[in-house]
């Protein structure tokens, strides 16, 4: 369903941003056209199906795979010549719909682990931080934003544990959870939501994971979802001031008037 979800939204919103442009959508120029179009999509739909808990209310899930399809139209910063979506589509839609719908959950850290023995409890969570940091090494190159992350995330449990008497294995257990290392390598590593630059990466997952800290002192659950929301706004807020700052400078003109000496030409007569 949330991957049914995902690919209509997808394909519908293609359609229309087209028809505005008067041009052909991109899915029907050929079948690899057509599959790019879907990939982005894929991953949002997977995403949401993994993390969020609704029961047996499937339609939750579809409008949260709807939300963060259509947030990549709605919310967009300029960027170069054109414009790019600054929110993590599948985490902002999982986002919207804790706050929409209180009755809604995260997926249990043990879900996806709890029918195994001892050996698998280790093989699931170490198949996918391979095949994350693989991922994040040679293909995205977020592997810094990774580290500062979880560093990040390490620290403020040591922060929150030495100001507010906090367990620090307590404050450290999310990160033993399957959907903490899924969002870990899958979804705070969108190429196309974080900075390319190793320092502003660097930046971004502390902010990321100082963010986390400082709700969780404020008692609001769901604190991973929030955060990257909040500082995926920050970093909106900031390529808009960014491209008005520019706009200026281009705009301003500096008009030097050179200022010229009369000289007389001297008469010499011999």
């Amino acid at each position: 369903m949330s991957l049914a979800t995902a690919y209509s939204t997808q394909l519908i919103l293609e359609s229309l941003t087209a028809w505005s442009h008067r041009r052909r959508p991109g899915f029907m120029r050929g079948l690899v056209p057509f599959i790019d179009c879907l990939l982005s999509a894929h991953i949002t739909g997977l995403a949401v199906a993994m993390l969020l808990y609704a029961n047996e209310r499937l339609w939750v899930i579809c409008f949260a795979s709807a939300t963060a399809i259509a947030s990549k139209t709605l919310f967009r910063a300029p960027f170069g010549k054109g414009s790019r979506h600054f929110l993590n589509p599948s985490n902002f839609g999982i986002a919207v719909t804790l706050v929409l719908f209180p009755w809604v959950g995260i997926a249990a850290p043990y879900q996806y682990t709890e029918t195994l023995d001892t050996i698998g409890d280790w093989a699931v969570p170490a198949f996918i931080i391979c095949t994350g940091s693989m991922l994040n090494t040679y293909f995205t190159r977020r592997m810094p934003l990774i580290f500062a992350w979880v560093g990040g995330f390490a620290l403020q449990a040591l922060v929150r544990s030495a100001i507010f008497g906090t367990p620090v294995l307590a404050g450290l257990m999310p990160m033993t959870g399957v959907a903490f290392i899924l969002f870990t390598f899958y979804m705070v590593t969108d190429p196309a939501t974080t900075p390319d630059g190793r320092w502003q990466q660097v930046l971004f997952g502390g902010s990321v994971a100082a963010t986390y800290g400082l709700l969780v002192a404020l008692h609001i659950v769901f604190g991973l979802f929030f955060a990257l929301v909040i500082v995926c706004v920050g970093r909106g807020a900031g390529m808009y001031l960014s491209a008005y700052l520019a706009k200026g400078r281009a705009t301003r003109v500096i008009v030097s008037v050179p200022i010229q000496q009369e000289v007389r030409p001297e008469v010499v007569a011999s």
